[in-house]
């Protein structure tokens, strides 16, 4: 119930309050045609965690998504039924209420759309279409009278869109600021970073050039700016079928007709979604929230630690035609390197610590 209320002040407040959970984090906007409720917001959670809307009733969006993980699985892939596995990590879900685009690609314009892209995924929920979820509902008389409570549906009315809405608006209620940068930088209390995480802050804006991609501005802060970015990481995948690739667009002819396996299609990135070249191996730049509790990192869960990365970022990335231009060896010092991890590990909300 304070979720709720503290969600519905930040929506229909012209600028946010900064309620304590939400400071540093811009106003959320709610869809017109899906307004947040609680009965809604409930039902959501419900279908959330059920595992029977998969094809062999053993997977559920939170077996990917773990509370107590920041809303991610700590694998460097998920699993899904018969325990096959994805080519991309599972990014948390947390703030995603903010974003522009969802999933790695963008391929989803909204969290309504992505919230039925993994049921009927063959890795993921297994399902070849929606029918089971919808006879799963309507066959379930707790389910019955949640709807009933939420949209006002009969049994017969209730739609693989309310089911969407429903888990949409649950998802919306996954927020989290207040980290110890928040309270540092927009709190302006100068006592809750060390000096350490303070310099990695500077470093982080200045020299490391990191706030290019994950902005602070000066009211809120995602720490990611909803774009997509060749950053080298998975490239070399790929890098042998690109020629290919260019050669089949300019003839009019089909991506999928070249041969390649799941994973080279799936390090495409973007570029499955636009079909533009400038596109290949660009993926949308991840939050840097509650970074230190949502390892494995990068888009294929391929680095095991926060130092790992800063020593990629470091050296340059894995150089390629299509790497962007703001990636680039940034010569740290062991100290700043240090120091970048310990700003890294202040983004951390406090009430994620305490799950």
């Amino acid at each position: 119930m304070q979720l709720f209320l503290i969600l519905v002040m930040g929506v229909f407040c012209t600028s946010l309050s900064f309620a304590d959970d939400l400071l540093g984090l811009p106003p959320l906007h709610i869809p017109a045609n899906n307004s947040q409720t609680e009965d809604k917001i409930e039902l959501g959670r419900i279908l959330f965690n059920d595992i029977r809307l998969s094809a062999d009733n053993s997977i559920s969006c939170a077996s990917c998504h773990h509370a107590d993980k920041a809303f991610t699985d700590g694998l460097t892939v998920p699993k899904g039924i018969n325990n096959q596995t994805g080519t991309r990590n599972a990014p948390t879900v947390i703030n995603a209420a903010f974003y522009n685009t969802l999933f790695l690609d963008g391929r989803a314009k909204s969290l309504e759309d992505q919230a039925l892209g993994p049921f009927v995924n063959s890795v993921e929920h297994g399902l070849k279409d929606y029918t089971k979820i919808i006879n799963v509902v309507r066959s379930d008389t707790h389910y019955l009278q949640m709807f009933k409570q939420a949209f006002n549906l009969s049994a017969d009315k209730i739609s693989i869109e309310h089911i969407s809405k429903a888990i949409a608006s649950f998802e919306r209620t996954l927020i989290a600021g207040n980290s110890p940068f928040d309270q540092y930088y927009f709190g302006r209390d100068h006592t809750k970073m060390s000096d350490s995480a303070a310099r990695g802050l500077r470093l982080f804006r200045r020299k490391g050039n990191c706030a290019n991609c994950h902005e602070i501005s000066w009211d809120s802060a995602l720490f990611m700016d909803n774009r997509f970015y060749n950053i080298g990481v998975g490239f070399n995948r790929i890098k042998s079928k690109v020629n290919a690739i260019k050669s089949a667009l300019a003839n009019g002819k089909k991506v999928d007709q070249l041969g390649l396996t799941t994973l080279q299609n799936s390090e495409l990135g973007r570029f499955n979604v636009t079909h533009d070249i400038r596109d290949m191996g660009k993926f949308k730049t991840p939050t840097l929230r509650n970074i230190s509790l949502t390892a494995p990192y990068m888009h294929d869960g391929s680095m095991k630690t926060l130092e790992e990365v800063v020593e990629y970022y470091d050296k340059g990335g894995d150089p390629n035609r299509f790497i962007d231009a703001a990636i680039f060896p940034l010569h740290f010092s062991k100290h700043e390197k240090a120091d970048l991890v310990e700003f890294l590990k202040a983004l951390t909300s406090p009430q994620l610590l305490a799950k």
